[in-house]
Order: C-alpha cells, then structure tokens, then sequence
C-alpha cells in the first residue's frame, strides 16, 4: 500500500441565535433542499476559531464571536471533519454572496418543526446539538515555532 498520506477536508459551521432565540440558517445553491448553519471549510494553516468567522462573515454578511465546540462529526465517504460552534451576534446586516447562497434569515426552530428546514439527518443533528449544548469543548489553538505559543483558546467555564 506504500506510505500513503490521509487526506481530510476540515470543516467548520455555527449556530447563531438572534434576541429572539431564532437560528440564522442558509441555503446554497448546491444543496438547496435543506437549509443548514453557515460555515465551510477550513483553508491551509487557518485556526478553527478564525475559519468559522470568516466563513459565516462571507455567507451571511455577519461578524460572530465563537463561544465554543458544540461537536464535532466525521463524513467517512467525503473524509470530512466537521466541527461545530455555538457562537454570539457581534454585527452586520443578512447580506449574501447570490452566487453562492440562495437565501439566509433566521428562523424559529424547534424540535417539533426542524424537518420542515433540514431536511438532511448529518445536518439535523448537528443543529440540534448545537441548540442544546450547554457546555462546550476546550478548543486551543497553538503556533510552535521556535517556542509553544497559545494565540487563542476557548472554555466555558461554567
């Protein structure tokens, strides 16, 4: 088989709840039977942290602060890792990029009306994960070279 390297595609997406506690969903036009949490992949030496603001800010117009880890799921047909946030409202106005999203807004969402939006189970689940985690994952993030460096970290220390 010889030394073959793995390759994954990392992933990341978050949840975002206005005051009203709506979730902010997408539509892409690739997937447009299902609606899901903004995000998109992870590029070459990007933190987590950083990948998922600037992937919500691309899709959605949106600023986000990422609180923490909701979970983190793995698409063995795609080799993907998705990793989700839950994360809070910074600023920004809905404004999408119409050659990649076909609509976004937030939405009620409950366990009673998900189908309804989501029609894709990986996605489901992840969403509603996602709305009822209470704690989340420590999540760090390190630069080694020439000395261990910790440039961000995420904790709910409650």
């Amino acid at each position: 088989m010889g030394n073959e390297h793995p390759k994954h595609t990392v992933s990341v997406s978050a949840l975002v709840m206005n005051e009203k506690g709506n979730v902010l969903l997408l539509k892409t036009h690739w997937r447009s039977d299902t609606w899901e949490m903004p995000g998109g992949n992870v590029e070459a030496g990007e933190a987590l942290d950083k990948a998922v603001c600037r992937e919500f800010l691309e899709e959605t117009g949106i600023v986000i602060r990422p609180i923490g880890i909701t979970g983190v799921y793995y698409n063995t047909t795609k080799q993907v890792l998705s990793v989700v946030f839950k994360a809070e409202y910074v600023s920004g106005e809905i404004k999408i990029q119409p050659e990649e999203i076909k609509e976004a807004r937030y939405i009620e969402l409950n366990e009673s009306n998900i189908d309804q939006y989501i029609t894709r189970p990986q996605q489901k689940s992840r969403t509603l994960d996602a709305m009822k985690a209470e704690c989340f994952i420590p999540y760090e993030t390190w630069e080694v070279s020439p000395m261990y460096n910790l440039t961000s970290r995420l904790y709910n220390e409650t």
